[in-house]
């Protein structure tokens, strides 16, 4: 079976080239096709020899996981069904948003990658694994979504020929655990990382867990500084065990233990991811238990209020209880973010699109 051409860094493709007696400098020529001028195909990188091209299609797979469908489920956000080789689907999410640091430059747009298809962690309020675990993504198929969507963004207005980048961060929270996949979303990372590469600098590189304890401590270990999310959904072992079964392996202690050699190694804020669901974390001792957590760490938090998921009986809160908890944590001198979709729109549950498309699949044509 033939490696992606997307699993290969600059270092390994020089070499590939200098086996064949090709210029070391070449495989630069190709990365840039790939990565700055967006080439879906060898054929495209037309300043190659047609003998070098045909010794790249000999050698490397160039799969381009067709896009099945676009969605706007808010104002700033953009959501993306890829059908991948093997015929499974993946969901990508692009989020627009204004900075949340001068670091971050004038204003972010964030691709949120998927890492496996299906999940097999079983949080109660995520359409990603409804359907079980199928498989781990590869690392050219999570570096495909990021080009995928600077491509439909060049398709947008194709008589550019040398488009901005479109895509500034990358927060890896989409379907599946990103830390049980961890050596294909290392490889992944270290490709959108590199100057030939995405070009999207560590710190713009946020990695989300619902709690892997000891993936944890060994990305603590790694030299990059990526910024770490902790999917977080309850401030007590009693409410979050209710939601997320990791907790009941990993308790609250271990896992904020954890947080805490990360930062110290790291010295890097670290984030909590908090969905608000009614009457079961959105109560005011949990917002105090919440602030006391994020206080010890300096942490900033999330507030995403409850987006419907089909088959789930969870609720989002009332209005008046978002901005309630929100405000509470702002009193409490905590930095936080209030995620305000609109509606709850079922679309913006995360891998909801890539559940209502399978049903779709499974009932045959003329359904939508």
């Amino acid at each position: 079976m033939k490696n992606h051409i997307l699993s290969q860094t600059l270092e390994s493709l020089q070499d590939e080239f200098l086996k064949w007696g090709e210029a070391r400098w070449r495989a630069g020529q190709l990365l840039d096709w790939i990565y700055r001028k967006h080439a879906g195909n060898f054929d495209e990188c037309t300043n190659l020899s047609k003998a070098l091209r045909q010794k790249l299609k000999d050698n490397f797979s160039f799969y381009i996981p067709p896009l099945l469908q676009q969605c706007d489920p808010g104002d700033e956000t953009r959501k993306f069904l890829w059908k991948l080789e093997d015929e499974h689907l993946v969901e990508s999410v692009l989020i627009e948003a204004p900075s949340e640091s001068a670091e971050d430059g004038p204003g972010r747009k964030t691709l949120c990658l998927s890492t496996q298809v299906g999940c097999a962690y079983g949080c109660k309020f995520c359409a990603s694994g409804r359907s079980g675990f199928v498989r781990n993504l590869t690392a050219a198929e999570m570096v495909e979504q990021f080009l995928g969507i600077e491509r439909w963004n060049r398709s947008l207005s194709p008589t550019r020929t040398a488009p901005e980048r479109l895509i500034s961060n990358i927060v890896v929270m989409g379907m599946g655990e990103p830390l049980s996949n961890y050596e294909e979303l290392l490889r992944a990372l270290a490709l959108l990382n590199a100057p030939w590469g995405g070009g999207v600098g560590a710190r713009k590189i946020t990695i989300s867990t619902s709690g892997l304890v000891p993936e944890i401590l060994r990305l603590a270990a790694e030299p990059e500084q990526y910024r770490l999310a902790i999917s977080l959904h309850g401030a007590s072992d009693s409410v979050r065990s209710r939601i997320m079964p990791i907790n009941r392996k990993y308790p609250l202690d271990a896992l904020l233990a954890a947080c805490a050699e990360y930062q110290r190694a790291k010295g890097r804020m670290i984030s909590f991811e908090y969905i608000l669901i009614d009457r079961l974390n959105d109560t005011p001792e949990q917002c105090h238990a919440l602030a006391a957590i994020a206080n010890r760490f300096r942490a900033h938090v999330n507030l995403i209020p409850y987006n419907r998921v089909e088959g789930c009986d969870f609720k989002r809160p009332g209005q008046d209880v978002i901005q309630g908890f929100y405000r509470e944590l702002l009193n409490l001198g905590i930095s936080a973010t209030l995620r305000q979709e609109k509606g709850g729109d079922m679309n913006a549950a995360c891998g909801q699109l890539r559940l209502r498309k399978m049903q779709d699949l499974k009932r045959g044509p003329g359904s939508s």
